[in-house]
């Protein structure tokens, strides 16, 4: 190399990668000797713009990171990387409004399973949780965590540092990011159930109002899960007050999303309408049988807000079934404090018949203890559980089912993944046909490789943006190509503030997927998870040529994306 300068830094230069994980592709040095030109030329292809316009042949030629010309012929050049989109689709790139990726992207830059099914543009930070701010106290039991499980120094307090973190190392796809409330609260209040004093509410609210200036995309709840459960509506308005100052998003796992579902849509409406705040719904479901009927009154409730002049979206995946913790099946109180607190309390003789009672309702809701698939355990003694569902693994360990859910949890420490198969496919169907839903995957970016490879996960890691696009396009047509398109670009950029970014256009970011509507689809399944999608012929990441006839090619040219910021 040149003056000695070292392949790391010469990778890092060119922004590639020298972080390649075990048993990942090799990097091939001929990749950046054939892509690493100024100019891309993508002839022949079916442009569909992402504003939900029919398909027209078009070329588009890219220089750099943006989009430099769209025409119908467009002369080739030598100096140019030629893609041949014949008979290909060519769309923005698509954005996942919400995800759970966060420190993965620390673990495998890549991002393996989102950009292979055509995923650019992240959104994580969801459901309350994000990976900032951390507490002096809690940061040296974080970074021994994942020093331990995953070799990466977690060594940032702050949305900067997690940034700058992820700036400095590289990744594969853009990633912006909302504030989690439920990390928020932790680290200004605790994990118990209590309000929050005057003072600790402007606290809470400064904190916000920093993030937002480093660039979040909002402030997200997680309302089934603690400590998030233990605020109040009028403590909601309050902190979505600074979200609105800023025209950022309030994104809601809802309170509840079965039995008292359209309250909880309610409440929500109710903290966009008193804060002035953007409402974004995360994953809209109605679970479990004796909820489906509430379809009709869901998605009325979503249009009368609309029509109030309040600013809604709601995000859903293709898929009938939910994951999420174990721990989730308990209720809120049996959760109140740390994980240590939780698994004291199922230990506790004295408070069997009380959780025992509320596990056995669950029962009643889940149908059957059959419908509850174990996604991943930490110990090697417990892995036989997963991908096996709970009557199953009771019956083998000759114990009752909610026996056998408590022990778990006590021998894996609380840390417990579930599959539950709890909604309608007609609802499910209505709901990604309806104008106020775009497409999300509510997964992580991980890969059938390494650490991130582990377990029985949830399919819409891999398949979701694929498996609307062939199940619910091609084969199904609740959606026509253009329309699908649209929910998963323009309007989801439109909602987050994401500029030039969700609709190919001249002088737009050159995040483009590329591919083929008759052979486009999800292979992840509930019992053999880790496939990629198939069908996505090339993805481009702010020009740069990631995924080449299928493959990744090594580069690492995502951004991070800031709220309001080019």
């Amino acid at each position: 190399m040149e003056n000695n300068i070292s392949r790391r830094d010469f990778l890092k230069k060119t922004a590639f990668s020298a972080i390649l994980l075990s048993n990942s592709n090799s990097f091939n040095i001929l990749h950046f000797q054939k892509f690493n030109k100024e100019y891309t030329l993508i002839k022949n292809g079916l442009l569909i713009d992402g504003l939900g316009n029919d398909a027209i042949e078009k070329d588009i030629l890219i220089k750099n990171d943006k989009i430099l010309k769209i025409d119908k012929q467009i002369k080739e050049s030598k100096s140019y990387n030629i893609i041949n989109a014949k008979h290909l689709v060519v769309s923005p790139g698509f954005i996942d409004p919400h995800t759970h990726t966060d420190e993965n992207l620390l673990i495998n830059p890549k991002a393996e399973s989102f950009i292979r099914q055509g995923v650019t543009t992240e959104i994580g930070g969801n459901c309350g949780d994000s990976p900032f701010p951390i507490s002096k106290d809690k940061l040296e039991e974080r970074k021994k965590y994942f020093k331990e499980k995953y070799d990466i120094d977690a060594d940032w307090v702050d949305v900067n540092g997690f940034y700058n973190k992820m700036e400095n190392q590289g990744i594969s796809i853009n990633y912006a990011s909302l504030l989690g409330h439920g990390t928020l609260r932790g680290y200004v209040i605790g994990y118990n159930d209590i309000e929050p004093t005057e003072e600790q509410l402007n606290i809470m609210k400064s904190i916000i109002e920093d993030n937002l200036k480093s660039g979040v995309m909002g402030l997200s709840t997680g309302l089934e899960y603690t400590p998030g459960s233990f605020a109040k509506t009028n403590e909601l308005i309050e902190l979505c007050k600074i979200v609105a100052k800023y025209n950022s998003v309030y994104s809601t796992h809802l309170r509840n999303e079965d039995d008292t579902l359209i309250e909880a849509v309610n409440e929500a409406i109710d903290i966009a309408e008193k804060s002035g705040v953007s409402l974004e719904i995360s994953h809209l479901k109605t679970c479990y049988p004796r909820n489906w009927n509430k379809i009709d009154k869901l998605l009325l409730t979503l249009e009368s807000a609309k029509e109030k002049g309040i600013n809604i979206l709601a995000d859903r995946y293709p898929y009938t079934a939910f994951a999420t913790s174990l721990s989730a099946c308990f209720p809120i109180w049996t959760r109140e404090g740390t994980s240590d607190d939780f698994i004291n309390r199922l230990k506790d003789v004295n408070l069997s018949d009380r959780i025992d009672s509320y596990l056995k309702e669950k029962e009643i809701k889940y149908g059957s203890w059959e419908n509850v698939l174990i996604s991943n355990v930490d110990s090697e003694k417990n892995k036989y559980c997963i991908g096996k569902n709970i009557l199953e693994l009771s019956n083998i360990n000759q114990k009752n089912p909610i026996q056998f859910i408590k022990d778990l949890l006590i021998e894996e420490k609380s840390n417990v993944g579930m599959i539950v198969f709890a909604m309608s496919e007609n609802n499910l169907k209505r709901i990604l046909k309806h104008p106020l839903v775009v497409i999300g995957s509510d997964g992580s970016s991980i890969a059938p490789y390494g650490v991130l490879g582990q377990g029985n996960p949830h399919p819409r890691h891999y398949g979701a943006f694929a498996r609307v696009l062939n199940k619910y396009v091609r084969e199904e047509k609740v959606l026509d190509l253009p329309t699908a398109i649209k929910k998963m670009t323009s309007i989801t950029a439109k909602k987050f503030n994401i500029m030039n970014r969700g609709v190919i256009k001249e002088n737009f970011y050159a995040d483009i997927t590329i591919f083929d509507p008759d052979e486009v689809k999800d292979l992840s399944e509930f019992n053999k998870p880790h496939q990629y999608a198939k069908g996505i012929k090339y993805v481009l990441v702010n020009g740069r040529i990631t995924i080449n006839e299928e493959e990744h090619t090594g580069a690492l040219s995502g951004k991070i994306i800031r709220r309001g910021r080019p």
